[in-house]
């Protein structure tokens, strides 16, 4: 077993064998709304929440570290790259730019590393930097035993539509041939099509909760969805940060990843 692959697996609960993930990497490329509290609180609210990993950007986790620092805390999981989401920003177009490499994100204490895949940007160049960026950090990840996490999408301005099956698989195929150990995607919205993208997949595919669900009930039954699939897990950001309840939300999709509500 390699160290990539040892580290991979302290994300996935023993039983389950699935893992659940909450995500506070936004404020890198989107604006985060004041209401969410300050960021410290927001990250102790969501590690009171007990998720297998927390998805962060290195200058929080490089404030945030004392919430990591003890026996059964989440794993924290790196975002290493920036790009342009926030709608106010699209003017300036389409840009993708590495913001941390493999062994700076392992020196800050990271169990893994996300990156994006972003499908369907205007410029191919983009796209095509983009697949270089990532099969490069994948290279220097397995020399430092740094799991990597795709982030394989349809954002790019050319796709019309953001959770297309045949796209998606497609999209998470060429993230896993560049040197990906997991997959972070869209749910497709119907746990058939979502399983055909699984199936395609050579290596574990966890779904993205996106945007602020409409209800607590919708926000569940996608991921029951997911679940349903084969994916291995859920990474989920605004929709348990923003949540009414936090701790509650983050409670009944532990819930829903594990089967029972898991207690470190």
């Amino acid at each position: 077993m390699s160290g990539a692959e040892l580290r991979l697996g302290r994300l996935f609960d023993r039983e389950s064998g699935r893992s659940f993930i909450t995500a506070f990497d936004h404020g890198t490329n989107l604006r985060v709304s004041p209401e969410a509290g300050k960021p410290l609180e927001v990250v102790e609210n969501i590690v009171a929440g007990e998720p297998d990993g927390v998805l962060i950007s290195p200058g929080l986790l490089k404030q945030a570290y004392h919430l990591f620092a003890f026996r059964g805390a989440p794993v924290p999981v790196l975002r290493a790259d920036w790009t342009i989401l926030d709608e106010r920003m699209k003017d300036i177009g389409e840009h993708y730019r590495v913001i941390c490499s493999p062994q700076e994100a392992a020196a800050l204490g990271a169990g893994a590393m996300v990156m994006y895949l972003i499908m369907g940007p205007e410029e191919g160049t983009m796209f095509a930097d983009n697949a270089q960026a990532i099969a490069g950090a994948a290279h220097e990840a397995r020399r430092v035993g740094l799991p990597l996490i795709v982030e394989a999408t349809l954002w790019g301005s050319r796709m019309s539509d953001k959770k297309d099956q045949d796209l998606l698989a497609y999209c998470c195929r060429i993230a896993a041939e560049l040197g990906a150990d997991a997959i972070k995607t869209e749910y497709t919205g119907d746990p058939e099509t979502m399983a055909a993208v699984v199936e395609e997949c050579p290596v574990p595919v966890l779904t993205l909760g996106g945007a602020k669900g409409g209800s607590e009930e919708a926000v569940l039954e996608n991921a029951r969805g997911a679940i349903e699939a084969g994916a291995r897990g859920l990474i989920f950001g605004r929709n348990v940060w923003q949540a009414d309840e936090p701790a509650k939300m983050s409670a009944s999709l532990r819930e829903v990843v594990h089967g029972v509500s898991v207690r470190r």
